[in-house]
């Protein structure tokens, strides 16, 4: 069975270097090897960082993307409020 390596993380700065290189024209699969990158996490610095600058997942979300996320947030604290009210009302209904 084969190891699983360390979670590593990388700074925003050392993902933005390491982007600029490719975009000057180094070879991708040289950036790959020479830094231990997964192709997938180095493939997805690059769309973000070339679309907004940023490879943050916030950074690169579309205004629907965002208003989304903020009305799934609502509706669980409505749910849950809610789930508050009926609990009171029946302790309220047994007296």
């Amino acid at each position: 069975m084969t190891e699983r390596r360390a979670r590593r993380t990388y700074t925003e700065e050392f993902k933005k270097q390491l982007v600029q290189l490719l975009n000057n024209g180094k070879p991708r699969s040289e950036i790959l090897r020479e830094y231990e990158l997964t192709a997938s996490s180095f493939d997805k610095w690059v769309k973000r960082i070339n679309a907004t600058g940023s490879s943050h997942d916030k950074d690169n979300r579309t205004p629907e993307e965002r208003e989304l996320l903020r009305l799934r947030k609502e509706n669980l604290q409505l749910r849950m409020e809610n789930d508050v009210l009926k609990q009171a009302a029946l302790i309220f209904a047994q007296k």
